[in-house]
């Protein structure tokens, strides 16, 4: 067999763009975008990328250059995923709830040669230009309006979206990767723990990532999705290129607002949605009323909190749980069901649910090491690693950022900075960020498993756990909490701290219980620990106590 090689027959580079292509034939007639009175079908939505990648050809976008978004769910966002690298360029979204300080520093850094700015974000942006260093090129500015808003002044924007796809041709013939590793997207991490770092994943990973995903997630044809995850935030867990793929009606969203996602649900027939645990919260805290008919609902982002499932599918949602990262391209962890865990308790599936699970068939391994020497944990549950994964959707790495990339990339494997144990039955069940792990008295203990128990109390909306230095211990768990509206009695600080000590070992309950209004998110709704964390020290040393 030696003779037989590859060639230009059997080594076409991977890429999800083709999905496209394939939905204009096999879904052309139905309906692939709905946003308020806009209504588009596949044959649509195929042609008007076309148009708009012939359209920044003609402006000079060439292959490899940088072209960000900022824009919410709306349909120009999903029709950029494929525009832009049908036009050869790679894909950067940049994230709407970001300062202008820190998006000028994005684009400097990626060297951005077109932005596209949602009308709402138009002063956001023009401000982020205004920082640019005096010897940086600026780049092109293109205006997407919306007809549900104020008409905004396009002083400043070489065109209008929807003016670069009225002009371009419907024929073009889109360019194909020349590597399957050549760039496609930059993202952005969202540093919860850290300046954020510029993420470049090839065509390659996201066309594994995506199909990987769509096989995890059991999704069938022509899917009705709706948008509450924002594209922005990990190129919407490949998510946007997956509903072509299988013929899928994009519902868009504007802005998250529960009483409006219940609403689509019940008109559209809404089939699927993706969410972070801090949304499911927020869904399960606006309603009690049962949906009509069940809404699968994959979550990931952080580790949900066992009482918010269980809310949540007491709703009728569905609710599959996994973890990735922005370097993995999405969601690669599941917590694959086991049809005998159906008969457990509703209690006892919430919390096997919480568990992060198994990799998915498109990872190629995941582990969790002790970081010292370099060997896989105990399978016990409580052995703390760090988790390590490799497999085709694992990032290129950091874009000019040589010291970060020889840090996280070690003897094969992609360091993910999260701490996890390793259960007997080989499902891994994330404890902590390992900046997130509180060192009490020579205990290792996570802030994770406080913040379960926290989230257990009827009267708690949301919590965040971390380390108050502590002249005895070193370290003790100091626990942020802000409570639901409309209660008739505010537990204290004392209560809540009792609550805990019935449920856990004495070390590891909350020594303090700061109250607060909101906790502090970074702009993809995680919780901004190092902003607690440097509140927490603020507070000073605990005394000696004999708690």
């Amino acid at each position: 067999m030696e003779d037989l090689n590859p060639g230009s027959a059997n080594s076409s580079p991977l890429t999800p763009l083709g999905f496209l292509d394939r939905a204009s034939t096999v879904y052309g007639d139905c309906t692939s975008i709905l946003y308020d009175n806009t209504t588009f079908t596949w044959s649509q939505t195929h042609r008007r990328c076309l148009q708009l990648a012939s359209s920044l050809s003609s402006i000079g976008i060439r292959r490899g250059h940088v072209v960000s978004v900022v824009a919410p769910n709306i349909p120009a966002m999903y029709e950029l995923h494929f525009a832009v690298p049908f036009a050869g360029a790679v894909l950067n979204n940049i994230n709407t709830r970001l300062d202008a300080r820190t998006i000028s520093v994005i684009l400097r850094h990626g060297e951005s040669k077109l932005v596209f700015v949602d009308c709402a974000s138009r002063a956001l942006v023009l401000d982020a230009i205004s920082l640019l260093p005096p010897e940086t090129q600026r780049p092109i500015l293109i205006l997407i309006t919306d007809d549900s808003l104020e008409p905004a002044s396009s002083e400043g924007f070489l065109d209008t979206y929807e003016g670069l796809v009225a002009k371009g041709d419907p024929n073009f013939q889109w360019i194909r990767p020349k590597s399957e590793w050549d760039p496609m997207v930059l993202n952005y991490t969202s540093g919860t723990t850290s300046s954020p770092k510029g993420v470049v994943h090839c065509h390659r990973g996201m066309f594994v990532i995506t199909v990987d995903s769509l096989i995890d997630w059991a999704v069938p044809k022509r899917p009705v999705y709706l948008w509450t995850l924002s594209m922005f935030h990990v190129n919407g867990w490949s998510f946007p290129w997956g509903m072509a793929a299988v013929g899928g009606t994009n519902i868009c969203l504007r802005k998250f607002d529960s009483a409006v996602v219940f609403s689509l649900i019940e008109h559209h027939g809404v089939t699927h949605m993706c969410a972070a645990p801090v949304v499911l919260n927020m869904l399960t805290n606006s309603t009690k009323k049962a949906l009509r008919n069940p809404v699968q609902v994959l979550t990931a982002g952080a580790p949900p909190p066992a009482a918010v499932l269980h809310r949540t599918e007491a709703l009728g949602f569905v609710v599959s749980h996994g973890y990735g990262l922005t370097e993995t391209g999405g969601v690669v962890v599941t917590c694959a069901w086991k049809p005998g865990w159906n008969l457990l308790p509703a209690a006892e599936r919430a919390r096997l649910k919480a568990r992060q699970g198994v990799r998915t068939i498109g990872l190629a391994e995941m582990d969790v090491m002790d970081p010292d020497s370099g060997k896989s944990v105990k399978r016990d549950g409580s052995a703390l690693g760090e988790v390590v994964v490799r497999g085709a959707c694992v990032m290129l790495g950091y874009l000019k950022d040589p010291d970060a990339n020889s840090k996280c990339f070690k003897n094969g494997w992609f360091y993910t900075g999260d701490v996890g144990v390793m259960h007997a039955d080989g499902y891994l069940e994330i404890k902590d960020r390992s900046k997130d792990v509180i060192i009490s008295g020579g205990e290792n203990l996570s802030s994770v498993e406080v913040e379960s128990v926290l989230y257990s109390n009827p009267a708690v909306n949301e919590a965040a756990v971390v380390a108050r230095p502590d002249e005895f211990w070193g370290e003790t768990p100091c626990a942020f909490v802000s409570l639901r509206e409309g209660l008739e009695k505010k537990p204290t600080e004392k209560e809540i701290m009792e609550y805990c000590r019935e449920r856990m070992p004495r070390f590891m309950v909350p020594k303090t219980v700061v109250f607060k209004e909101d906790l502090p998110k970074t702009s993809t709704g995680k919780i901004r620990k190092y902003v607690l964390r440097k509140e927490a020290r603020d507070l000073g040393s605990l005394k000696p106590s004999k708690l």
